[in-house]
């Protein structure tokens, strides 16, 4: 598994694109909205800020790498390669998705801690882990399901673009609006507990009793990618 996320982690800062699009772009993103982020505060609040930031870099870094790596991989046969040797299914998976997940989760938490610098920390830290972590595992899960309908790096960028828009529009609509409204809806879109739980856990003023309730519709879209992914994910046979 380690052999194979460091060759992976290689090829990555090999591809220049990969490295703009789906981790530049992104951070650039990210700091904009922490340099304007009393304008935004104005429109939602810091923890908007904190819940876009977060859905930026697991939308257009993690999700559409993971799903870019995945249909490159298959596509140059590499996939198949693997297969034929003593590694695992769930060995390669890991080791094919460990070097984006790590390269986001360190994006965010240095973001998150700019952000704390700029503005104040949050009201809790721990709850913020837990909404990022939570992000993080969903993300994964449906860049899993959506390689299964991805044939090549060119595809991705098709077949990434309604969840990728989607999240980060449903982080938006929660993030500014709240749950005031059609709070089940929200809830239950994927991305929107996760923006509650992280808005409140930078904003503070919820019980942590109710802002832990939020994780579950979010373990639930975790659930749900993995049997997706077990479902539509093509394996190369093994030889």
């Amino acid at each position: 598994m380690l052999s194979i996320a460091r060759s992976e982690l290689i090829q990555i800062f090999r591809n220049r694109s990969v490295l703009i699009t789906s981790f530049v772009m992104p951070l650039a993103i990210s700091a904009f909205f922490v340099y304007q982020h009393e304008l935004f505060a104005k429109i939602g609040s810091l923890g908007y800020i904190a819940a876009i930031v977060m859905f930026t870099v697991c939308a257009f870094g993690l999700y559409t790498s993971s799903v870019t790596t995945l249909a490159s991989r298959r596509q140059n046969l590499f996939l198949k390669r693997l297969r034929s040797t003593a590694a695992g299914d769930a060995s390669i998976l890991v080791g094919l998705v460990l070097p984006v997940t790590v390269i986001s989760l360190v994006q965010v938490a240095v973001i998150m801690t700019v952000l704390g610098v700029v503005t104040g920390t949050p009201a809790d830290v721990g709850l913020l882990v837990a909404a990022v972590l939570a992000t993080v595992a969903m993300m994964v899960g449906l860049g899993l399901a959506t390689a299964g309908l991805t044939n090549s790096p060119e595809h991705a960028q098709v077949t990434t673009l309604p969840v990728s828009l989607g999240v980060i529009a449903v982080a938006s609509w929660v993030g500014i609006s709240g749950t005031g409204e059609l709070t089940l809806l929200k809830r239950l879109l994927p991305g929107g507990s996760a923006t509650e739980l992280a808005v409140n856990a930078w904003n503070g003023g919820v019980a942590l009793t109710d802002s832990l309730l939020l994780l579950a519709p979010t373990l639930a879209w975790v659930v749900v990618a993995v049997v997706l992914a077990t479902r539509l994910f093509r394996w190369e046979p093994r030889r």
